[in-house]
Order: C-alpha cells, then structure tokens, then sequence
C-alpha cells in the first residue's frame, strides 16, 4: 500500500481540528469530473465525522486532460493569500464547468478580493511553486490521477463513493 510522503503540516490547507484522529488528503484537480464527483461526498464526510476529522486538499492538477486546472489550482492558492482558499475551493468545484479566467476573476470579485492582488497572486512565482511541491508531493506518494485520497497517510486504493470511503476511514479509526 502506498504511503503519504510529505506530511501534513500548518502549510497545507485543512478543515477541521488540527489534532484530530483522522486525517483524510485529497490530490485533486479542480476541472476532473470524478474529483466533481467526489467533493459532495468529502463534504458529507465531514459533517458525519466532524471532530474527529481533518481534510486536507492539495493540487494536482492534470493540465495535459484539463486546460483549465493549473489556473485553478493557482486560483485557490491565490485566494488562500486573502484568507479565502476553502471558498474559492467550493467556488471552483461548484462551477467546474466554468472555470475560465473571466469566471474565476467574478468569484473572486463575489468573495470581496483585491482584484489587482488576487490576478497578481495567482500569476506570481511563489504560486507556481506552491502548487509544483504539491503536483511533486503527489506524485512522490504515488498520485497518477485525481481524486487520490489517503486515510491517515496510507492511500485509500478502493472507490470514493460514500459508503466505501466513510468504511475505510472508520476502519482507521477503529484501527487508532
């Protein structure tokens, strides 16, 4: 079974308690149907499993498949900068369809950003290089294609549907 190999730390972008029992990552890609697909169910997860929970995104865009997953991933992270990267995340998956530049910049604008900021952001150095140590995170721990999940830094190999991912990650907790 593959392991996480770069740790979860204070950098990454998490919801919930920060000491809880279990950790869930996401390598995902903000224009991939299936990670589409998986974000309702990471959402009912959460609010399933509550404090015992933390989840952790990170990038891993699949721009060759997707055109427009590098800008989103540089988008969230750009947001991140203004304090709002779990919104711009929502935003991103909630309107896949359109995640064209013009889209995104009227999100950001919806979310109360500094316009200038966020475009500046989103296209600066500090960004591409925060979303390539995930892209290479991903990739050292064995990520090829997204949604790739690990459950307390071991990876989840079987279906993300809910009953099957709730049953891995309670196993885990038994497992604690």
């Amino acid at each position: 079974m593959a392991k996480l190999r770069v740790p979860v730390t204070q950098a990454d972008h998490g919801e919930g308690p920060e000491d809880a029992t279990l950790v869930l990552v996401e390598y995902g890609d903000y224009e991939c149907p299936h990670c589409g697909r998986a974000y309702p169910i990471v959402k009912e997860i959460q609010k399933a499993l509550k404090n015992d929970l933390r989840f952790v995104f990170r990038n891993f865009p699949l721009a060759e498949m997707h055109p427009h997953a590098l800008a989103g991933a540089k988008a969230a992270e750009a947001a991140a900068l203004q304090d709002t990267f779990w919104p711009m995340h929502d935003q991103l998956f909630e309107h896949q369809p359109h995640l064209d530049d013009r889209s995104v910049l009227r999100y950001a604008e919806a979310m109360g950003l500094d316009l200038r900021r966020f475009t500046a952001d989103a296209r600066s150095e500090a960004i591409a290089t925060r979303v390539d140590a995930d892209i290479e995170g991903g990739a050292r721990s064995g990520v090829n294609g997204t949604p790739t999940f690990f459950i307390n830094g071991a990876r989840h190999d079987d279906s993300f549907d809910y009953e099957t991912l709730v049953a891995a990650i309670r196993a885990a907790l038994r497992r604690h």
